[in-house]
């Protein structure tokens, strides 16, 4: 990480913020990854949301972008398509696989067709098909807008007279609802980064699931890293994730979530491709269990970033 590998990688626009609903998380993330490129000697812009971005790429402005934007227009593909349009390198995966990954229910449709392990599902666009959904699936059940991240919109339904609010409430951010089984175990996050897996992140919340407040705002959440599973089920889990990672079509950097049942089966609940850079964050936290610190897994990040 020499000034000359800076000056190497010209003027970066580390793009933020947008007018998604994570938009607070990456405002967070944003300052820390600001700082951090500062530290690292990298001549960097922030920009605020893809439209001034684009703008600003189409005048030249920018060599290569740092992309923080959390949910769609920044996480979905449609600024990794316009950034190749332009020839300019963007972090992370690109159009496929961020568009297949913002997609929880396309997601889930390509794990199960490669055969791996992903809980039962059914969609919906309307709270009326809730009652033959909770007979078909059984309960308990999770409740999620398709296109959404940290946890909004989402809903864990115990009793099936509930689960048409649980479906509206979901309505409100996207047209489409993924509904799931609910698996009954411990959850784990897998951060994948260019390639290599770090260590796996065991999560655990006095709250009724790991939501919003739970990621954000509570003080109660705890992270075990190392996750305490004996190794070899730790490469053995680790290598799941990977895959699940790869046929996703995601590259460069980002986060696999499962869960164990009681049996100690795992299973695939979905792919960040922008995971969150905040002090509490997932992978920063897994980077520094493999000895990387912030500054070094910002600049590891930012050299994984490419035009296709």
């Amino acid at each position: 990480m020499s000034p000359m590998d800076a000056k190497a990688l010209g003027h970066v626009a580390l793009v933020i913020g947008g007018d998604s609903a994570e938009r607070e998380v990456s405002l967070r993330g944003g300052d820390a990854v600001a700082r951090a490129l500062t530290a690292l000697g990298v001549q960097h812009s922030v920009v605020d949301g893809p439209r001034r971005l684009l703008e600003q790429i189409a005048s030249g402005h920018y060599d290569r972008v740092f992309n923080l934007l959390h949910g769609r227009g920044g996480e979905d593909g449609a600024l990794q398509g316009a950034l190749r349009i332009y020839g300019v390198p963007v972090t992370g995966s690109g159009v496929l696989g961020s568009a297949l990954t913002m997609d929880k229910l396309q997601t889930k449709r390509v794990w199960s067709a490669c055969g791996l392990p992903t809980p039962r599902w059914q969609a919906a666009s309307d709270a009326q098909s809730s009652p033959a959904i909770a007979s078909e699936l059984g309960l308990p059940l999770f409740v999620k807008p398709a296109h959404e991240g940290s946890s909004i919109g989402m809903s864990r339904v115990d009793q099936a007279d509930v689960l048409s609010d649980a479906v509206s409430l979901a309505l409100e951010f996207d047209d489409t609802v993924l509904i799931e089984t609910c698996i009954e175990g411990p959850e784990y996050t897998a951060a994948i980064l260019d390639g290599e897996v770090l260590p796996l992140i065991k999560l655990e919340t006095t709250r009724e699931f790991y939501d919003y407040a739970a990621k954000y705002e509570s003080g109660d959440t705890t992270y075990q890293c190392p996750c305490g599973l004996p190794a070899a089920r730790e490469r053995e889990l680790a290598e799941l994730c990977l895959e699940a990672f790869r046929v996703s079509g995601a590259r460069g950097w980002g986060r696999v979530d499962f869960m164990l049942d009681k049996n100690e089966q795992p299973w695939l609940l979905e792919v960040n491709t922008t995971p969150g850079m905040t002090k509490s964050s997932l992978v920063p936290k897994a980077a520094g269990a493999a000895g990387i610190d912030f500054e070094e897994l910002v600049w590891r990040i930012l050299t994984t970033s490419r035009t296709d």
